[in-house]
């Protein structure tokens, strides 16, 4: 991971989840400062947010990133327990380490448990959802879950790997450095690579993850103090004008970054633009909170 000069890396943590997962989390940054808490999306690790934890600190934040429970280093659930409220309590158990005020950002389906969590009590400062609003496109979460229940096979290699991504995502210049995706894989005992998560969470119906968000997300409109961004990635097939629309009619003070060259991978299709969306955000709203108290 790229990291602060000067500035001890991140801590890793190991987080209880209620029901007894443990949860693996990178911890960082000045112990009193503003906290921004990342949550990467379906199929991804902690590991997806490292360049943009490297900027937050350099402004002085803290950042916690954690797995979702069956995802990455924790715990897969034996009970195949991955509902949004599952996941919700995960995130509450996570933001029970800090004392300060904190950011949530949440990618793409995941991002809806940062709209459960809210839903059930929890408060943050503010809330970024990256490329995914109460209302999605179906046929972009049909894209991106069809690509989750796909290569059930494994691969033989991490650039086979590289190419599904490639495939999924024709609009991002292939990488030459496959470090990074090996992160997301496991080798077993058939020598093959395979995606590292359980394929336990895709046994409940495709819609069934995104069910209940838009119920939770009025609980948003009673909320005019929180400040809300979504990054949108203007190729996507996920987020449209209409979905964005309709979430600006529930919420008017609705803010909204579009990241031009950018799909529904938004983070990593234009990562440096990506950070500056949430970096100005998360500065601003923070500051606002740190002088409010």
């Amino acid at each position: 991971m790229t990291d602060v000069p000067h500035m001890p890396p991140p801590q890793q943590r190991i987080i209880r989840s209620p029901d007894g997962l443990d949860l693996v989390a990178d911890h960082g940054g000045p112990a009193n400062a503003p906290a921004v808490i990342l949550l990467h999306g379906g199929g991804q690790t902690r590991h997806s947010w490292s360049r943009a934890v490297a900027r937050l600190r350099a402004e002085g934040l803290q950042t916690l990133n954690f797995d979702a429970r069956g995802h990455g280093d924790s715990d897969w659930s034996p009970d195949g327990a991955y509902s949004l409220r599952d996941r919700a309590n995960d995130l509450k158990a996570v933001s029970s380490l800090l004392h300060v005020p904190f950011i949530l950002v949440g990618a793409s389906l995941v991002g809806a448990t940062a709209i459960q969590a809210i839903h059930e009590g929890l408060r943050p400062a503010g809330l970024v959802l990256v490329d995914i609003v109460p209302e999605p496109e179906p046929r972009g979460i049909e894209r991106v879950l069809s690509f989750m229940h796909s290569h059930h096979q494994g691969f033989a290699s991490v650039e086979e790997a590289a190419a599904a991504v490639d495939a999924y995502n024709p609009r991002r210049t292939a990488a030459r450095d496959t470090s990074g995706l090996m992160k997301n894989l496991r080798r077993r005992d058939d020598g093959r690579l395979y995606w590292h998560w359980d394929p336990r969470m895709l046994e409940r119906p495709r819609s069934h993850s995104l069910s209940t968000m838009p119920e939770a997300a009025e609980t948003l409109t009673t909320l005019p103090d929180l400040p809300v961004l979504l990054v949108r990635g203007l190729s996507s097939d996920v987020v449209s004008d209409a979905s964005i629309a309709a979430f600006r009619r529930q919420l008017p003070w609705l803010e909204v970054a579009d990241i031009a060259g950018a799909g529904h991978m938004v983070a990593g299709d234009r990562n440096d633009i990506f950070n500056d969306a949430i970096t100005a955000f998360s500065r601003q709203t923070l500051h606002k909170e740190h002088h409010a108290s």
